[in-house]
């Protein structure tokens, strides 16, 4: 399947414009102000999309699309937006009538969510009645969306209320194949989704020997937790990284394709994942001395080298990089200059996110955060070789 870039840019930013459809009806029904965090598009695996949604709780409703958008829309609400909901409206122990509440909620809110699309292709998008959906997890989500190995497109709007902490969630699993008759590819415009798939997949598995390697230098058994490629707007690559003070490095890669790489931990982690380097305890807060940053950044620069190096072998390319260099502050901060730089070609790039953690006491909780420059990457892709990707499959020990 191959896709337009500026389509897909052009439908995120439908979605965007839907999510502030849909939360000003929920203003308007319940006097609860919203406001949109941040809408993407991700390309996720299955079971990478289960393990994302782990066993929150939610409560919301689930509505299937007609041509020529066909796919479902769930819009999920998190525990204490399900409570603020159903006590604007029905102020009531009765859980039928706070179902009600929901379902009500919903229909309108999904409604405005799609109207955008609809008016954009000049054309009426068929809605089944809303569906109410409650559980953890996935539970919510298309059983195509979760059964089974393969990759999903998952257009996702996440929007938060003001001044409390409640949040929902958007989301729109289109069928491929009216996608791809929406975002039908241009001829210099142009990306293989399957191409991309494989390119996630390496991802995957460069994050995983970064986590092997963390394992060989600390002793802590680590395993990639969550990866995922999203396609986003710069302005909104600060929110995915979030608020929280982070410990790591930086580096610039050059080649095909060329951008920025960031190995961030939390403090803690930062701290025990030097510690055993070191004869004192990760519980001592110390100031991160010359020889400690030192030590981060041999940590962080084994990580980048099988993480880069594995892009490097699949896409048979050369990939350099630049010494880590050490940063602390809040992650939105650390990501500022480097999207500063790539936004002065692009608007939108796609960010690879990978979670590595582990399950021993004194837990390590790192996130790699790849942008590669839009152009370079879809030059790369168009060039990548399917069966590398076979390959790699069979042993990935023969790549990375």
């Amino acid at each position: 399947m191959e896709i337009d870039i500026r389509s897909l840019e052009t439908y995120n930013e439908l979605a965007r414009d839907g999510a502030e459809s849909a939360a000003a009806a929920l203003s308007e029904l319940t006097g609860i102000e919203a406001r949109v965090e941040v809408t993407d598009v991700s390309l996720r695996s299955q079971s990478d999309l289960r393990a994302a949604f782990g066993d929150r709780g939610f409560a919301g409703v689930s509505v299937s699309l007609g041509e020529p958008l066909s796919g479902e829309t769930v819009l999920s609400f998190d525990d204490s937006g399900r409570e603020a909901i159903t006590n604007s409206l029905v102020p009531t122990d009765d859980p039928e009538r706070a179902r009600s509440a929901i379902v009500e909620v919903g229909n309108i809110m999904v409604n405005g969510f799609v109207g955008g699309w609809a008016d954009h292709l000049d054309t009426k998008v068929e809605l089944t009645p809303p569906t109410y959906v409650e559980g953890t997890g996935v539970d919510a989500l298309p059983e195509t969306a979760t059964d089974g190995d393969g990759y999903v497109l998952v257009f996702r709007s996440r929007v938060q209320t003001v001044g409390d902490d409640v949040d929902f969630r958007l989301l729109l699993v289109p069928e491929l194949e009216s996608l791809e008759r929406l975002v039908e590819r241009r001829a210099d415009s142009g990306i293989s989704l399957e191409k991309l798939a494989v390119f996630s997949e390496m991802t995957e598995r460069g994050a995983t020997r970064a986590a092997e390697n963390i394992t060989t230098m600390t002793g802590l058994e680590a395993a990639v937790e969550v990866n995922r490629v999203t396609f986003t707007s710069i302005t909104d690559i600060p929110v995915h990284v979030g608020d929280d003070q982070r410990v790591g490095t930086v580096v610039q890669y050059s080649g095909t394709p060329s951008g920025y790489l960031a190995v961030l931990f939390d403090p803690d982690s930062a701290r025990a994942s030097v510690a055993p380097l070191f004869s004192g305890s990760s519980e001592r807060d110390w100031e991160w001395d010359e020889i400690e940053r030192g030590a981060l950044e041999e940590l962080c620069n084994v990580v980048v080298s099988g993480f880069v190096d594995g892009w490097a072998n699949v896409l048979q390319t050369s990939i350099k990089h630049s010494p880590p260099s050490f940063v602390t502050d809040m992650g939105s901060s650390i990501v500022s200059p480097i999207i500063a730089d790539v936004g002065r070609e692009e608007n939108y790039a796609f960010l690879l996110d990978s979670t590595i953690e582990t399950g021993d006491i004194d837990s390590v909780g790192c996130q790699l955060f790849a942008l590669p420059r839009p152009a370079e990457l879809e030059r790369a892709l168009d060039e990548l070789l399917i069966e590398r990707a076979e390959q790699t499959r069979a042993d990935p020990r023969d790549v990375f």
